[in-house]
Formats: C-alpha cells, sequence, structure tokens
C-alpha cells in the first residue's frame, strides 16, 4: 500500500484521498527526510494532486530541513507557473543562501529563467547590460523549441480545463501566449549575458540530466 508521499509522487488522487480525507493525514507532513506530499507532487508535475493538496490546507512554501519550498523541486515552468499562481514566493533563498532561480539554473534554465521573468522586467534587464554579446543560434534554437513545447502543452492543458468547466478558453490562451514572449525575452538576455562556450556551460531543457530526489520506497504509512 502506498505512503502519502509515494501517492502524491505517483498522482494517486484515490489513495491521497483515503489518507488525507479518511485518515487525517496532512498534505505537509514530512516524511524522514523532511520531504512532504507537496515537495514531491512538485517534483513530478502533478498539477491535479497539487491542486488537491492546497485545497486540502496544502502550503506552497512548504520547506524541508534545507529550507527548500516546492518550487526547488519542479523540473517544468508549467509546475512553476502553477506554483507561483498560488502564491509560492519567488524571491527567497534555502538555509544555504540558495534561490530557487539559482537551484534550477544548471539543470533546469528553461524554469529558472521563468522563474526570472516573474521577478524583473525586460527594460530593467536590458539597462543593466547595455552590451551583450550574441548567443549562437544553436542556443536560440533550443530555447525556441523549448517555449514552443512549453506554450503548446500550457495551451493543450487551459483547453481541456475549459472544455471540462464549460467556459471560454480565449483570455487564458492570451495570457499564456503573452508570458511566454515575455519569457523569450528574458530567455534571450539570460543566454546573452552567460555567453562563453555556453554549450558546455549552460545545459538547454533537452540535453539536462534531472537531478531529482529519489521517490521514498519505504514501508506504508502507520493507520494504513
Amino acid at each position: 500500500m502506498k505512503n502519502i508521499w509515494v501517492a502524491a509522487a505517483d498522482g494517486d488522487i484515490s489513495r491521497l484521498t483515503q489518507l488525507v480525507d479518511h485518515q487525517s493525514f496532512s498534505p505537509n507532513i514530512p516524511d524522514p527526510y523532511s520531504y512532504t506530499p507537496m515537495h514531491a507532487a512538485a517534483s513530478y508535475g502533478q498539477l491535479d494532486i497539487l491542486e488537491y493538496l492546497i485545497s486540502r490546507g496544502g502550503d506552497v512554501n512548504i520547506t524541508d530541513n534545507d529550507g527548500d519550498t516546492p518550487l526547488y523541486t519542479v523540473e517544468t515552468v508549467e509546475t512553476a507557473r502553477f506554483l507561483v499562481q498560488h502564491g509560492a514566493v519567488v524571491d527567497r533563498t534555502n538555509n544555504e543562501g540558495i534561490s530557487p532561480i539559482e537551484h534550477l539554473n544548471e539543470d533546469f534554465s528553461h524554469v529558472a529563467s521563468y522563474l526570472q521573468s516573474t521577478l524583473t522586467s525586460p527594460t530593467t534587464v536590458q539597462s543593466t547590460h547595455p552590451h551583450p554579446n550574441p548567443p549562437s543560434q544553436h542556443l536560440q534554437n533550443i530555447a525556441s523549441e523549448s517555449l514552443t513545447s512549453e506554450l503548446m502543452a500550457s495551451v493543450q492543458d487551459i483547453i481541456r480545463r475549459a472544455e471540462a468547466e464549460g467556459h471560454d478558453p480565449e483570455e487564458e490562451i492570451r495570457q499564456a501566449v503573452s508570458r511566454t514572449v515575455l519569457q523569450g525575452v528574458v530567455t534571450g538576455f539570460d543566454m546573452t549575458t552567460t555567453q562563453t562556450d555556453s554549450d558546455e556551460r549552460r545545459p538547454s531543457a533537452i540535453d539536462a540530466t534531472p537531478a531529482k530526489r529519489p521517490r521514498p520506497e519505504y514501508g506504508p504509512d502507520p493507520k494504513a
């Protein structure tokens, strides 16, 4: 029988409902390593599970023993956007003084760029670095493909939810496109200011190797 952390990572809403609604487990309960169901669901991009956990008192800014919130565990822009829209704090640091942007930048630079875009306007960025070096065409192509993929996934999710809820998705789609344009500006600037052998120094979203915390596999919860 799955414990609450594995159920959250797997997207097992039936098991979570049993544990949270019927056995009074908290969405913020830490495992022996201080990892919570909120962290697990965020790490595996389980948006429906995150929405359920939040509705049951899940804290998007809950911290583990390292001071990391669920935002530190995300691997996609879609999950990061969901957390930010539900109150996740981007402008913060963990116990080692590392922000979510810094933490994600090496392996998930596209997510880090999105988070940066929530803090900094393009005009401010451009005035800080007036003479950037242009990024390579290779990096530009990778960034463009990544942004297009994220936008398509976001639009599909918006349409799916709109059909389920019976409302017009046009405004949400327009906002998603606007966010992607802004993200593209910030991503281009980010590549420009760090362009020195960038293929070796900055892994792309396509080439990145995930650094996900192993899913907990110890025995089932008490009372399960």
